[in-house]
């Protein structure tokens, strides 16, 4: 693993590195949070739907907002706004929740927009800055300028570290409430 990332060289550990080899491009959906814009590999993207409403679980994680019922499966909806930090609003139906598979679960994504599909070159993506003392952000993979727009390219695998139990803990409250004995665990990060 590089302690120092190189201009034009993603976050140590980050799936977009490369060895010139695995050079090329990667496509990414396109998100806003509030003013921030955000993108995910389109590959771990299943579905995109509108926010419907969860059902809220007691004992939580804050960004957890609750689980839905996708098709028979109990999926955790992740607060993207708060997981980032940037406080909590009350959903409305302008928001959207994007579906997405990190490990072997799916997971929801809570996120104010969709605004685009974008065709990235690996070979763009910068490092995550050092601030505030830490050499990387550890929800975030790296960084893509497309014009005068900044994209942070979220690190879904270490979205959920530290806090795999407080969601394994949400699938087994929903799916007691079924009636059903709980499903996958998530692994510990």
């Amino acid at each position: 693993m590089n302690a120092q990332a190189t201009p034009n060289e993603p976050t140590a550990g980050s799936p977009y590195s490369f060895d010139g080899a695995a050079a090329g491009t990667f496509q990414c959906v396109v998100f806003t949070i509030g003013d921030h814009h955000y993108c995910i590999d389109i590959m771990s993207v299943r579905e995109i739907r509108n926010w419907t409403g969860v059902t809220e679980l007691p004992n939580t994680a804050e960004f957890m907002r609750g689980v839905i019922n996708l098709r028979g499966i109990i999926v955790p909806i992740i607060d993207l706004r708060v997981r980032f930090g940037r406080g909590s609003i009350e959903p409305t139906p302008s928001h959207v929740v994007v579906v997405v598979a990190i490990g072997d679960r799916l997971h929801g994504l809570l996120v104010d927009s969709v605004s685009d599909i974008l065709t990235v070159k690996r070979s763009d993506i910068a490092p995550v800055p050092e601030t505030a003392g830490q050499s990387q952000s550890p929800l975030l993979d790296g960084l893509v300028t497309q014009g005068e727009q900044m994209l942070a390219i979220v690190a879904l695998d270490r979205l959920l570290a530290g806090s795999a139990e407080a969601v394994n803990q949400t699938l087994r409250a929903a799916e007691q409430a079924r009636g059903q004995p709980a499903g996958a665990q998530v692994k510990a990060s």
